[in-house]
């Protein structure tokens, strides 16, 4: 057991550090190993237990991340990102500019567009409306983090988030899992969150604090509407993405039988691939739509494509680094205990015992993604039987473990939160604690809530 504490604690430290969980995930697994006992074992496990599990990562979910961050490059660089938070900002005006930002940011990544795209798209008009409504910079990140990382993520039902597609293959669910449980969660968190943030700039204003001393240019700046595209036209592709998944997650797929595929791919989990189709799907046409509609209007097409491309490579082989090493770390000796005990946690309840083991990996990983994979990774088979046994359902396990991934995810070695600061121009000290405030605390009283009410009256 220690040797998997010592590696697990390394793991959360160098991340914090900057160093590339590339690097980190199979070094660290070695050490693991090496901590152990089995040094003879050391090669075969990474041959035979990391790289497969790698692998089969990619296979799975390569086409969605691929397709997200395309779709969120064509997003950004057509305009339609930054016109969508104008034309917000018209009709709320500066003296909504929490408002303004929490909801451009929940719009576009609801929509389907990465959370870094976002950050990077809404940053420049934040900052300018907190400089004409007087609130303090410093809560720029946690308005864009309330919006980008928390309900649209993992709440809402239908959200192309990478987070809301993991575990589809696992349970045989699919995006809309759970749905009134979904949108009471994702109220909660936005609700909470405003709150927070509402408050925080009315003691500021009432300390007289403004906007701060920066030194960002933002005085001199206006924000840009010369984008050549319009709100209508911006929406259309985000509300393709959500329509599209589901016309064929409740409509088409639903009407066909397709168990005749078994003969052909025995292993294939038909339920599940039916989830991960719908979204692959309803991306690709949103893609699509952007390119032919814009297509007099783009000046360097290749150019946004490749670089969408390019952008889904790191995260996905992030993730399936962590996968990896989760696989290595569930093969020890020392996992057995570890794994008894966290199952054990509220027997009578596993949506208790799942929600602990989801956030607990996301926040040492410092990712919601990469600690949901190797949650799943090995204790998926487990809960789903654990759940069917208890009588619940798959929807509901899908939907509480999403959303505890977005608990501890954004502790502050997160890789999102780091480069969320950078884009920002502010450090930990200045912002860490409203953003721990709207994306630790808000997502996970929202948990309680979901598992209470699913608890009492099962999946809806």
């Amino acid at each position: 057991m220690m040797s998997i504490v010592i590696s697990l604690v390394l793991l959360m430290y160098l991340a914090y550090r900057g160093y590339s969980v590339l690097i980190l995930a199979p070094l660290l697994a070695a050490l693991a190993v090496l901590l152990s006992g089995d040094v003879a074992q050391l090669l075969p496990i990474y041959t035979e237990t990391f790289m497969p599990a790698l692998g089969k990562y990619l296979l799975q979910f390569f086409p969605v991340f691929l397709l997200g961050a395309l779709f969120g490059q064509l997003m950004a660089d057509s305009g339609a990102a930054a016109s969508i938070a104008n034309w917000i900002m018209r009709v709320l005006g500066p003296r909504h500019a929490i408002l303004t930002v929490v909801l451009a940011c929940g719009i576009l990544t609801y929509g389907g567009v990465s959370l870094f795209v976002v950050a990077f798209a809404i940053y420049p008009i934040s900052k300018v409306m907190f400089y004409m409504a007087d609130i303090p910079k410093r809560l720029v990140p946690a308005a864009i983090a309330l919006g980008a990382f928390t309900f649209t993520m993992t709440a809402l039902p239908g959200t192309p988030a990478i987070q809301n597609t993991i575990p589809i293959p696992y349970y045989g669910t699919n995006a809309f899992a759970a749905p009134g449980l979904g949108i009471i969660g994702g109220v909660i968190m936005f609700g909470l969150g405003m709150l927070w943030l509402l408050s925080r700039a009315r003691k500021a204003k009432a300390a007289g604090e403004g906007y701060g001393d920066h030194n960002d240019g933002v005085a001199t700046e206006v924000i840009s509407t010369d984008h050549n595209i319009s709100f209508v036209a911006s929406i259309i592709p985000l509300i393709l993405v959500i329509g599209i998944n589901a016309l064929f997650t409740y409509g088409i797929f639903e009407g066909m039988d397709v168990t005749y595929l078994k003969d052909n791919f025995p292993s294939l989990n038909v339920k599940g691939a039916l989830g991960l189709w719908a979204i692959i799907i309803s991306l690709v046409v949103s893609c699509l739509w952007l390119i032919i509609a814009r297509l007099r209007h783009w000046t360097n097409l290749k150019e946004t494509i490749n670089k969408g491309a390019y952008g889904s490579m790191l995260p996905i082989f992030n993730t399936a680094s962590e996968v990896g090493y989760g696989a290595v770390i569930a093969s020890l000796a020392g996992f057995a205990i570890i794994k008894e005990f966290v199952l054990g946690v509220a027997p009578g309840n596993p949506l208790i015992s799942e929600s602990i083991a989801m956030t607990s990996l996301a926040g040492i990983t410092g990712s919601s993604s990469g600690g949901l994979s190797i949650a799943l990774q090995t204790l998926g088979a487990d809960y789903l039987r654990l759940a069917q046994e208890s009588g619940i359902s798959p929807e509901l396990l899908h939907r509480v473990a999403v959303m505890s991934a977005g608990g501890f995810d954004t502790l502050p070695h997160c890789g999102a939160i780091i480069t969320l600061l950078a884009i920002c121009g502010l450090t930990h000290r200045q912002s860490y604690l409203n953003i721990a405030a709207v994306t630790i605390v808000a997502p996970l009283i929202s948990v309680a809530v979901v598992i209470t009410l699913g608890t009492v009256f099962g999946s809806f």
